[in-house]
């Protein structure tokens, strides 16, 4: 009985051990469970804000691109309409070296038997703040009609010279307002009113840009622009045509696609407008004869544009 007894309670000892060692590894275990939990929790957290950093990162580079990629189509719409103004401003702009003098801008060059008047007359203070005044077409010096045949329109050039002596874009000027009446209205007079209408607007103003349809592109993010109607319908006429070109006004991204007899107008015009602004700026160093018959150049361009002429380039 006794060494029973003595086993029952060696027993008892060694199950209340095991049970208390039981304890301690589920109190650890809970312990882990927590600490698993806790980890988990964590790693989920910094999981997402990886991935939305990365997104975040996504989207920068893609706006980045996105804006690089309008710029450059924007220079390279910018280009033709550059590399006109820098021709035009090169056929129009007399230079005289001394290696190679030009004899019409210095006669004193010219032999005594040879020697002339100057063509044109001098340049007159203008007593007129923003109009033009109005001279006499008998007044200063008319031109003869030259060996092509050209004969000057004194009231033509009574009015270009009365210009002339104070330059300005203001339309309501005698010179302005009969080329406006004569030429710019008609040639900008296309099918659509209320685009021609804007289309005229930023011609005056030099914010309308001429892009290639098929300028060079790259490839990933697309600039999301307004494409108003589509390469075989030309928004101005409202015919159907290829259009080849389209046009942006001022810093609107929407685009209208034109026909190139539409494109030939409008840069019959700003041909124009460009001549006259650098004749504005002083950029212009001719006699007034040159310069007339430079106009009426510019002019017969337009002329011819509205009749639908214009070269096959266009």
């Amino acid at each position: 009985m006794e060494i029973r007894e003595k086993g029952s309670e060696f027993l008892k000892e060694e199950l209340y051990k095991a049970q208390k060692e039981l304890k301690l590894k589920d109190e650890e275990c809970e312990r882990l469970c927590k600490v698993r939990a806790q980890l988990e929790q964590e790693l989920e957290e910094l999981t997402a804000s990886l991935f939305e950093e990365a997104h975040k990162m996504v989207r920068e580079a893609n706006m980045k691109q996105a804006a690089s990629e309008k710029q450059l189509k924007e220079a390279w719409g910018k280009i033709d309409m550059l590399q006109a103004e820098v021709t035009a401003l090169k056929t129009l702009v007399i230079t005289s070296t001394p290696a190679s003098p030009n004899r019409e801008l210095h006669p004193q060059l010219l032999s005594p038997n040879k020697a002339g008047p100057r063509k044109g007359h001098s340049r007159q203070k203008s007593t007129s703040s923003s109009l033009c005044p109005v001279v006499c077409p008998t007044a200063g010096h008319i031109p003869n009609p030259d060996k092509e045949g050209k004969e000057v329109d004194t009231t033509l050039f009574a009015e270009f010279q009365a210009w002339r002596t104070s330059p300005t874009l203001d339309k309501n000027c005698p010179f302005l307002e009969r080329v406006y009446r004569e030429d710019v209205g008609p040639c900008l007079d296309f099918t659509v009113q209320e685009l021609s209408a804007l289309v005229r607007t930023a011609v005056e103003d030099n914010t309308l840009t001429i892009e290639p349809v098929a300028s060079q592109t790259l490839p990933t993010v697309k600039v999301p622009t307004v494409e108003c109607n589509n390469t075989n319908t030309c928004a101005l006429s409202g015919l159907a045509r290829t259009c080849h070109h389209r046009i942006r006004l001022g810093d609107s991204d929407s685009h209208y696609y034109i026909s190139p007899s539409s494109r030939a107008r409008i840069t019959a015009v700003c041909n124009f407008f460009t001549y006259i602004r650098y004749i504005q700026q002083g950029l212009v160093r001719q006699d007034a004869e040159p310069m007339f018959w430079e106009i009426m150049r510019l002019r017969k361009g337009m002329s011819l544009a509205k009749l639908g002429f214009f070269p096959q380039e266009a």
